[in-house]
């Protein structure tokens, strides 16, 4: 039995905003999101197609980190690879590298994908398109009785209908974007109206995330959030972050269902990724970091009142 999953593997190219480069590199969300939920949880896999070039390095990767591989596909087409182009004010650029008939058959989703034996998981991560999203495997994978999280992997190229956005909310358990990607769904508010706005178009828990200013989390129940600040670390690669908090924040939230404890991990999570370059490894000092920084990141947090109704 596997607890969390995140899903699919990309090969990252990342040009920085200086020109330098690193080529090759294990990205994507599952084992973005994976690293943040394997700080807190002893089960962890991840769900994705890969070709036969995927390098032996990200295997060996996985096997060191204790994450699980039984629902990784191999298929003929070559692993899901891109240009990930960053800017200084921290915008990224993807560029696919490989045939558009590879990324359709690796990023398409079915359930049948994962094995049988694993589809009683205690949660669920997945990136997300806003305003084209696999709903039918979505709900598939609510289906199994597990919790969603979702994440929107980039800002939507226009404003949802209402009926757009609704679906979009209620899919899921978790919803989770960034400032850019709310701001995408509902117009350019501030983040406490976003979130309010979020949480009143049916969305049952959101967490924002607003890099170094933190995460606000609540509940559609409730008239407060909770926020909880960054990790004071310094940031050398952002790539990343967003999955691993996420996967935090849900391995948080199945634990214990308190949310201040649950952003919280979520941001700890997110600070292994963006103080280096690709994935850390997961070793016992991490664990005792991140227990160091957890307490941290506890004590800093407060409750907020929250805009009720929307705008």
């Amino acid at each position: 039995m596997v607890d969390f999953f995140g899903f699919n593997i990309i090969l990252d190219d990342i040009v920085f905003p200086d020109g330098q480069t690193r080529m090759g590199l294990l990205g994507g969300g599952g084992p973005q999101a994976a690293f943040g939920m394997r700080l807190w949880t002893e089960s962890v896999g991840v769900a994705a197609s890969v070709g036969p070039d995927l390098p032996t390095e990200a295997i060996q990767w996985f096997v060191e980190a204790g994450i699980h591989l039984g629902a990784l596909r191999y298929s003929e087409y070559p692993t899901p690879r891109a240009w990930q182009a960053m800017e200084t004010d921290g915008r990224r650029t993807q560029v696919w590298r490989v045939p558009p008939e590879a990324i359709q058959d690796h990023l398409t989703h079915e359930i049948s994908r994962i094995p049988a034996e694993l589809r009683v998981a205690h949660g669920y991560h997945m990136g997300i398109h806003p305003l084209d999203t696999e709903f039918e495997f979505l709900a598939d994978l609510k289906a199994t009785g597990a919790l969603l999280s979702i994440e929107p992997y980039k800002p939507a190229e226009r404003l949802p209908t209402r009926l757009e956005l609704e679906q979009l909310l209620t899919v899921a358990d978790i919803f989770s974007p960034n400032l850019v990607e709310a701001q995408s769904l509902l117009g350019h508010h501030k983040p406490l109206d976003l979130l309010g706005g979020l949480l009143a178009a049916g969305a049952p828990l959101v967490v924002l995330r607003m890099g170094d200013q933190g995460s606000l989390a609540a509940t559609h129940s409730s008239n407060t959030a909770v926020q909880v600040p960054a990790v004071p670390v310094t940031v050398v690669d952002p790539v990343g972050a967003g999955n691993a908090f996420c996967g935090g924040f849900l391995a948080g939230w199945v634990q214990t269902h308190d949310l201040t404890r649950s952003a919280a991990m979520g941001a700890v999570s997110a600070s292994f990724l963006v103080e280096q370059v690709g994935l850390p490894r997961l070793t016992e000092n991490t664990r005792q970091v991140a227990a160091e920084r957890l307490a941290f990141v506890f004590a800093q947090s407060q409750v907020i009142s929250i805009p009720q109704g929307g705008f």
